[in-house]
């Protein structure tokens, strides 16, 4: 599903978020709190967006390695990058990463997490190759309660039909909003994060709670 939607991925997230995405993932970024020469991984990097704007903190003296089980999606990646500072983009699964155990001083996942069977495992994995005091970062779409009809009008009515103009996919504009209306409320979350090795955890949210930012760090 998501090699069919790779074309027109950056396209469609634009539409649905209303050119919003790129301010979400600058913040993700920010709370990354990487510097310049360090390590940093970007799980479900999917087209790089995140990947790219780490890559810009840590500079040319740094590395960022993007992952993705999608080969489509880090091809629209790949053709992306050019120069120094261009992330490194492999094939892999979240929840079995292919690094040794604090080999990054920060990793983080964009509007990819819900997506993953085993959340619990992609979380824990993605603390495991996190150095001590590194941090671990989600940024991901979710649904307060308040607004939880007029979400599913937007996401089960006009995202599929979106999808199918302009992402010519319906089937898959209708599964992923799915997954978003499964995906815990920031409190919930964050103790889901507490219990796969992180501690500090914080959380904001945006857009009336449609957004949540989590971040914590790999207990010492």
């Amino acid at each position: 599903m998501f090699d069919r939607i790779a074309p027109r991925y950056d396209l469609m997230n634009q539409l649905m978020s209303f050119g919003l995405d790129r301010r979400w993932r600058q913040r993700a970024a920010a709370a990354s709190d990487l510097a310049a020469g360090q390590r940093a991984l970007d799980c479900c990097t999917g087209t790089g967006d995140l990947a790219f704007l780490l890559a810009e903190r840590v500079t040319a003296a740094g590395e960022v390695v993007g992952i993705d089980f999608s080969e489509q999606m880090l091809g629209e990646a790949r053709a992306k990058g050019a120069g120094a500072r261009s992330p490194r983009f492999l094939q892999a699964d979240a929840t079995d990463l292919p690094f040794e155990a604090d080999s990054f001083d920060a990793a983080t996942v964009a509007f990819g997490v819900r997506n993953i069977p085993d959340i619990t495992a992609a979380l824990t994995e993605m603390a495991r190759v996190v150095r001590p005091g590194g941090r671990v970062v989600v940024l991901e779409i979710t649904v307060p309660g308040r607004l939880r009809r007029a979400t599913e009008v937007w996401f089960q009515r006009i995202v599929p039909g979106l999808g199918r103009l302009v992402g010519r996919d319906a089937a898959a504009y209708a599964y992923l909003p799915a997954s978003t209306l499964r995906f815990p409320q920031p409190p919930e979350f964050a103790a889901q994060l507490a219990g796969c090795g992180l501690e500090d955890v914080r959380w904001q949210t945006f857009v009336g709670g449609l957004v949540a930012l989590h971040y914590g760090r790999v207990r010492l």
